[in-house]
Parts: C-alpha cells; sequence; structure tokens
C-alpha cells in the first residue's frame, strides 16, 4: 500500500532543444561525436560523407526554367535561386554537430558509392506546399505526413520532399542507377525536387549542415535513409486487436522497438493518442527538437507510428504531442520498457538479450497450486534491503540470503518505474518498465534469473489502482483524461492525490491486463501481488456522501473494476501457467479467490485471485500481542476469530512494510515488556503464525527482530548482527528460529497442503483465555498431524493437559521458541509425551506436557 498522503514529485523536465551548434570542422566534428550520442532530425548518423572529387558523381544539370543546377561534387549550389518562387529562403542556422551511429544501426550507402553510373537528366521544381499542408507539418497537426513527405510518383516523374530544418542542403542518392540529385529549398526546412524517374528508386539522403564555402573536406554532411519511405511497421492485426482492447501482448505493439523493416534497421515508434491533433518524436538523436519527425495516425485506432531509421538502443526519447486545443505537451512513453534515471524523466529505447537459465524452475513452478504447497515469503524493498547495490550486486546477496533463511519466495516492493523514491514504488509513471535505479530491464532479468536458480519465487507488487499527476506521463496524456476516467468523481483518488484508471474503456483495460501478462512473460515473475483492490473494487471508497455515483444497479460496486479484475486474472492464469496472483483486499468482498464464472450470492463471478492477504488475521492478532499477558484474557477472541473465515478465501498471513512504518513500530517494538519478554513474544507470535492456516509473508528486518521501524532512506539495521555488538546474540538467535520455523514447515505437509480445507484443522484448546493458551491440530492428506500450542504468558506452566488423538503412541517436540539457541529459556520437553487415558478437551486421551513462557510449541508423533 502506498504511503499515506506521498505525492508523486514531479522529476525535472527534459532541456529545451538547444540552438544548433556552430559550424563545425573535420576535427572538431570528430571530437563532438564522441559526446552527442545521435544525430539531429533524425535517425542517427551511419555514414558521415566527405565529398571529394575522386568520389563524387557526375552533377546533375537542370533543364533551363526547372531550378538550380545541382553543385558539382565537393561545391555548392548556393549561385543559382534556391527556393521556388514566393517561398521563404534557407534558415541561417549554422550546422549540428554529428554524432556517431549505434552500433546496432544498418549503414547507409556511403556517397561515395553513387559516384558511377549515369545522373539523371534533369531535377524539376516541385509545386509548393499548400499553406496549409506546410503548417500542419510545421506546427505538429498533421495526421499523415507521409502523404507529402518522401518519395512518390507523379506525372513526369518521382518527387521527393524531405523536412530537414537547420540543414543548407539535401541531396537525393540513387543507388540505381547510380546518381546524386540537389533538391531544391523551399524554405523552413523542406527540400524537395521532382526525379526523372519513373519509379520509386531505392534511395538515401545526403544532409549538408556546414556552410556554403566550407571547403569540401570539412562540410557536415550526414547520409540517412528517409523514414518517411518506409510502409507502415505495424500490422493490420494489432491494429485491430488494439482497437479491441484485446491485445494480450500489447508490449510488442506499442512503444519504441527496434527493429529491421524493408532491409532497414531502426526504431519502429508507436503510441496510443487518439484526442491528439498531432504526434511527433522528440529525442537526444534531434536534439529535442521534434519538428523533423511527425508521425502518423492509422485509421480509427487512435495509434501513431513512424519507422527512423537508424535509430537503436540507448537512444533517449519522448513524444511530442499537440492537444485538441493546439497546445504542446512533450510527454514520456506509457510503454517504454527502459527509463532514464528519476528524477530525468525520458523513456529509452531498448531491447533484451538477456539468455534465461532457469528452465528447470519454470518447467518446476506448474506441479502443484500455490494454496497446496509450502509457502513462505520474504517481502523487500529492493532500493533498501541493501542501499546502493544494482540489481546485479543483489543478485550476488539476496538469493543466497533468502535460500539460507528457507523462504519459499521473495515478495518484491514495486519494481515499476516511479518518479518519488518516497512512494516505495505505489506511485507509478513507468507500468512496462522496472526502475533504473538499480539497473537496466536486462539486468532486473538478471535477479529473477538468480532467485529462480537458487530455488527462490519471486513475487512483484502490481499497482494498478492508480497512478500520479506529473506532467510529463500519463495524466491527460493528449488533452483530456485518457487513461483516468472522465468523471472527476471517479477519476480523482481521495487518499493519495492521484488518478484512478477508466477500468470501463478498453483500450485503458488492455494496457493494464497486457502490463500483468508483461511481467509475468518477460520477466518470468511468478507471481503478482495487487495492490490497493478494495479502493478499486467500491466507488465510495474513501468518498462521502455526494462525492460518488451509484452504479447502473444503484449499488456501491465498480462495476468496470470487477470486470477488469476479472480479466486480468482469467488471462494471466491462462496465459502463465504456474504464476499466481495475490489481492490485497481489506474488506469482506464475496469471492476474492472465487473462480470468475462461478457466481456468488451477490450476482458477482469470482475475481479469480489465487491467495488473499488476511488483513483481517493481521489487525486482530498484532492487536492481541501488543497487550500486557495480563490483560490477553480478555481480547483471546482476537486470536480465534479469524478461525471463523479461515476458509472464505486462500489466505496470506502479512506482516507487511505497512505494519512497519508511519509510527506503528517494529514487529519486536509492539510487545509489551522487557527486551527479553519483547523477543520472546516475537518469536511465540511467528510459532502461531507459521503454523496457522494461511501461507505466510515476513518483512525484511522483522527476521531479526529489528527494534527501529523501516525507513527507505536507510532499510534494515543490519549491524544488529555484527558480531562486535554486544546483543547481536539476541537478534541473531530470532533469525536463527526463523530458519527453523521455514524448515521443519517445508518438512511438514501438514502446515501446508491443506491450508484451505477445514479437514486440515482442528481446536484443541481455543478458549483457554485465563491461560493465555492456543493449542491446535493440523493434518495433512494422509492424516498425519502436528500439534501447535502456542502460550501467551510469560510464567512456566508443568503438566499442562491437552487432548490429543488416541490412536498415536507418542509425541515428540520437534520446534520450541523457548530454545537457548534463539535467546529463550531453554524450558523444553526432552522426552516423548506418551498420551494418557485420561479425557481432555473433548477427547479420550491426553497428554502432559511443559509450556514455556511467552513461546510456541510443535510437537508431531514419534517415530
Amino acid at each position: 500500500m502506498p504511503a499515506p498522503a506521498a505525492e508523486s514529485k514531479p522529476a525535472a523536465k527534459p532541456p529545451k532543444p538547444p540552438k544548433p551548434p556552430k559550424k563545425t570542422t573535420t576535427k572538431s566534428a570528430s571530437r563532438a561525436s564522441k559526446k552527442a550520442p545521435n544525430t539531429p532530425n533524425n535517425a542517427p548518423a551511419r555514414t558521415r560523407s566527405k565529398s571529394t572529387k575522386a568520389s563524387a558523381p557526375a552533377p546533375v544539370r537542370a533543364a533551363p526554367g526547372t531550378g538550380p543546377a545541382t553543385a558539382d561534387s565537393g561545391t555548392t549550389a548556393a549561385t543559382g535561386t534556391r527556393a521556388a518562387a514566393g517561398t521563404p529562403g534557407p534558415r541561417k542556422a549554422p550546422a549540428p554537430v554529428a554524432a556517431p551511429a549505434p552500433a546496432a544501426a544498418t549503414p547507409a550507402p556511403a556517397s561515395a558509392s553513387a559516384s558511377a553510373g549515369r545522373p539523371v537528366r534533369a531535377v524539376r521544381a516541385a509545386a509548393p506546399l499548400a499553406d496549409g499542408d506546410r503548417q500542419r507539418l510545421l506546427s505538429g497537426t498533421h495526421h499523415d505526413p507521409h502523404a507529402l513527405l518522401g518519395a512518390r510518383p507523379v506525372p513526369g516523374g518521382v518527387l521527393v520532399r524531405t523536412l530537414r530544418p537547420y540543414a543548407r542542403a539535401v541531396t537525393v542518392v540513387v543507388r540505381q542507377p547510380h546518381t546524386r540529385a540537389l533538391l531544391n529549398d523551399e524554405g523552413d526546412g523542406f527540400f524537395s525536387g521532382i526525379l526523372p524517374l519513373r519509379d520509386v528508386p531505392d534511395y538515401t539522403l545526403l544532409v549538408r549542415y556546414g556552410d556554403d564555402d566550407a571547403p569540401a573536406g570539412e562540410r557536415d554532411e550526414l547520409e540517412v535513409h528517409d523514414p518517411y519511405r518506409f510502409l507502415p511497421a505495424l500490422g493490420e492485426l494489432d491494429l485491430h486487436l488494439i482497437g479491441e482492447g484485446r491485445h494480450e501482448e500489447l508490449w510488442k505493439a506499442l512503444g519504441a522497438r527496434p527493429m529491421a523493416h524493408q532491409g532497414v534497421t531502426g526504431t519502429r515508434f508507436t503510441v496510443w493518442a487518439p484526442n491528439a491533433l498531432g504526434v511527433r518524436i522528440a529525442g537526444d538523436f534531434t536534439y529535442w527538437d521534434s519538428t523533423a519527425l511527425p508521425m502518423r495516425s492509422l485509421g480509427s485506432t487512435g495509434v501513431w507510428e513512424l519507422f527512423v531509421p537508424g535509430v537503436g538502443e540507448g537512444a533517449l526519447y519522448k513524444y511530442d504531442i499537440t492537444r485538441p486545443d493546439g497546445s504542446h505537451t512533450l510527454r514520456a512513453d506509457p510503454m517504454a520498457r527502459h527509463t532514464e534515471v528519476p528524477p530525468a524523466t525520458a523513456s529509452v529505447v531498448t531491447e533484451s538479450h538477456h539468455v534465461w537459465h532457469d528452465d528447470e524452475w519454470m518447467a518446476g513452478r506448474t506441479r502443484r497450486p500455490a494454496h497446496e504447497a509450502p509457502f513462505s515469503v520474504y517481502e523487500v524493498h529492493l532500493g533498501s534491503w541493501r542501499p546502493g547495490l544494482t540489481y546485479r550486486q543483489l543478485a550476488a546477496q539476496l538469493p543466497a540470503y533468502v535460500k539460507d533463511l528457507g523462504f519459499t519466495h521473495v515478495e518484491l516492493m514495486p519494481v515499476a518505474e516511479h518518479p518519488f523514491g518516497g512512494s516505495w514504488g505505489y506511485q507509478v509513471t513507468g507500468f512496462y518498465a522496472p526502475t533504473s535505479r538499480m539497473g537496466t530491464p536486462d539486468d532486473f532479468r538478471y535477479l529473477v534469473d538468480a532467485l529462480h536458480r537458487a530455488g527462490i519465487g519471486v513475487l512483484v507488487d502490481w499497482v494498478p489502482a492508480h497512478f500520479p499527476k506529473d506532467e510529463w506521463a500519463l495524466a491527460r496524456f493528449d488533452g483530456p483524461p485518457l487513461y483516468e476516467h472522465s468523471d472527476p468523481r471517479r477519476a480523482e483518488h481521495p487518499d493519495w492525490g492521484t488518478l484512478e484508471f477508466d477500468y470501463g474503456r478498453p483500450e485503458v483495460r488492455n494496457f493494464l491486463v497486457a502490463n500483468a501478462v508483461y511481467w509475468c512473460e518477460e520477466f518470468h515473475v511468478d507471481g503478482l501481488r495487487v495492490d490497493a483492490v478494495a479502493s478499486m473494487l467500491y466507488l465510495d471508497y474513501s468518498r462521502q456522501e455526494g462525492q460518488w455515483v451509484p452504479n447502473e444497479r444503484g449499488g456501491r460496486e465498480n462495476l468496470d473494476a470487477v470486470a477488469f479484475l476479472q480479466e486480468m486474472n482469467a488471462t494471466v492464469y491462462r496465459r502463465c501457467p504456474g504464476v499466481v496472483t495475490i489481492a490485497e483486499e481489506s474488506t469482506a468482498w464475496n469471492g476474492v479467490t472465487r473462480a470468475t464464472h462461478h457466481v456468488g450470492p451477490d450476482g458477482f463471478g469470482g475475481l479469480g485471485f489465487g491467495l488473499k492477504w488476511n488483513m483481517g488475521w493481521m489487525h486482530d492478532s498484532l492487536e492481541y500481542v501488543s497487550k500486557e499477558p495480563v490483560h490477553r484474557k480478555y481480547h483471546h477472541g482476537e486470536m480465534t476469530f479469524s478461525m471463523v473465515y479461515a476458509y472464505s478465501e486462500n489466505y496470506v498471513l502479512p506482516i507487511s512494510h505497512d505494519e512497519v512504518v508511519h509510527g506503528k513500530r517494529s514487529l519486536v517494538s509492539k510487545m509489551p515488556g522487557d527486551w527479553w519478554q519483547q523477543r520472546a513474544n516475537e518469536r511465540a507470535y511467528l510459532g502461531f503464525m507459521w503454523a496457522h492456516p494461511g501461507k505466510q509473508l515476513l518483512f525484511m528486518g522483522q527476521e531479526f527482530a529489528q527494534g527501529a521501524e523501516w525507513s527507505e532512506g536507510h532499510g534494515p539495521d543490519w549491524w544488529l548482527l555484527d558480531p562486535s555488538y554486544e546483543a547481536e546474540a539476541d537478534h541473531r538467535g530470532v533469525r536463527d528460529l526463523v530458519r527453523d520455523l521455514n524448515a521443519v514447515y517445508a518438512a511438514t505437509p501438514a502446515l501446508w497442503q491443506r491450508d484451505t480445507a477445514p479437514e486440515g484443522f482442528a481446536w484443541v484448546a481455543g478458549d483457554a483465555s485465563e491461560d493465555n493458551v492456543f493449542a491446535f491440530l493440523r493434518y495433512d492428506a494422509e492424516g498425519a498431524p502436528l500439534l501447535a500450542v502456542s502460550h501467551f504468558s510469560p510464567v512456566v506452566r508443568h503438566q499442562y493437559r491437552l487432548g490429543v488423538p488416541e490412536e498415536l503412541a507418542a509425541w515428540t517436540e520437534v520446534l520450541n521458541t523457548d530454545a537457548a539457541r534463539y535467546g529463550g529459556g531453554d524450558v523444553l520437553n526432552d522426552e516423548a509425551l506418551k498420551p494418557e487415558s485420561v479425557g481432555a478437551h473433548g477427547r479420550p486421551a491426553s497428554i502432559r506436557l511443559t509450556l514455556p513462557p511467552l513461546a510456541t510449541v510443535w510437537l508431531r508423533p514419534a517415530g
């Protein structure tokens, strides 16, 4: 659950597009290229052209009255009229600095390669763009720039038009036949001409930014592919599924994806912005000037697309969106799979190269469902578990630590990108990107892989309930509400100052359902713990009378959210065998872990979760143990009430991060008494928790009785386990107990095999309030029992009689939280306990044992 009132801190805005740098000589350009990651106004330069007379093709001569003649190789065409009549002259901005191409880029053919062959006879001036089209392209409001830019047959030849702000000249380099053609400058960065060719050729653009009078060897020339000569790189099936809100692999269709398209390597950019008048791409490869890269709208889907040759992994980008009112907003990609490290906010082009080595784990996780398997969870905030470690450094420490303690799973507090660290990850802006604070997406994959190879399952906290209002992220993404609900009464989250998703909009629901699948499939995550489910389910959640509107049935249930959760669970379980979904749901909603097709008495199908956090057990049991022992008899029912509803859902018993922050104190500090009694109380409580029906979750630091509350700023107090610390043995003893609890738990099917079956539990003494004793039996599928006895008084009780099954010959103690190695008084039951034919607790046989003070004892049949 997010920290109350934690606002998402606005991150630094990207810099405004800088003025182009001054003229750069060959030597200075080389130095500058080491700094600049990509080239301006299009893709990175693949070939840096150094024009020489020896390598240049024959000049193209203009026919009389058709426009300027092309220059001889190494010269300029400035002596002729550069623009069509009535159009503005060229910009006088100096040339931007060239930058090296990324390693993955496919080289455009060098200009020298065009030196052979016949030149075209002439380049005629094209008819000028209509003023409306020109302005729409320049202002970023054109829905189909490919209809005006690129190359296309026209009467008398092939028209080529490009938009290259700050360029001095643009030459078309035709590969077959090998020749060049200098385009006419139309002003405002437009260059065009009609080549006397019958068909559109295979061509590139040689763009010059240097001064007209620069020596031949010192011109800034970049040879690039034209983004507007490519067909859409997104298929009709993808568009159909997006339109229906049914694209289960949405991350493969939207976002920035490096690829080879029509034989050229680059990146396909796609974004859903149905309200936008236009969308353009800005990035470090354009010096954050989006003018040259307007995207096209693909039909009625609201998807905008552009394939940009030469842009590869590591490139930074955002979308420049023109809103319906004509204003502009620069936005991070909602589908970005990698981001800059906060507070920077740009999206990053990425592709995975990780090779998984967890085949054995992935195959084995489907053998039995989570509710019928051992399931003991260590909850971790990665950023503070060992502050300063990267994902890969964590992979060298976390798996070994968790395995040593015997936990079956780790649960990671949200790892999706978030701008404000104080939200602990619960205010997400990058739903498809692991936070870059600790490394790359592949680094996170490496950590998951390492945990799997250590035999540890990985659960991730997932936050589909809300998102922050940062102006560069999802909020009013393309102008009006898009991801959030259009009704402010349903859009505003009253507790956290965030926005709630519009679960009734198919595309938004698709965004979230696909996101759940994404984490499971792309990162091999074994489960999703869904945060704040109650806030999604109720229209009146934290709202007063008049602040909410009933649903179509007149009720308070959010029917859209119910349908979304059902679809999410059904999709994840269908696509990802062995994965479990877990609901943090704090109300009595009926059927959280019931199958979606099983309709309950309330008329709703189940939500379809695999497990649910038992918030009632957590609250009641912590309330009980916080009382002084003398007062506990008055609160006895708080420890037994959970068994009234224990089988209504499939439960997890959580002692989570929420219980050890904001003045609630750490687990050991909740306990009454002196330091010895506090530790004894915690040990007894953990023994009770591990024996109680349900799975277990324990937050980091509580496994060694940390006295201070958790803080994301410094994490657990590991120094408490330093051998030089005088009280180190006290903390190590509690950790040793947790290790032994997990070991006995995993080896005893009675403690986990029938957690959701009433036949797996029987009270022995549930009403011994005067003694502060709770005793019960757990049974496995074969009927083999384990007897758990918890004693929450600070006295020793000798010869304490408990009724047991008469058919068993003897009982032996397998765990005692008062053992000296755990820091206890070592009051043990060393000998086997044989039943006597004395009735007790409704059973014909009984045993007499010694109950240590403030301790839990586990016994099982001898032999």
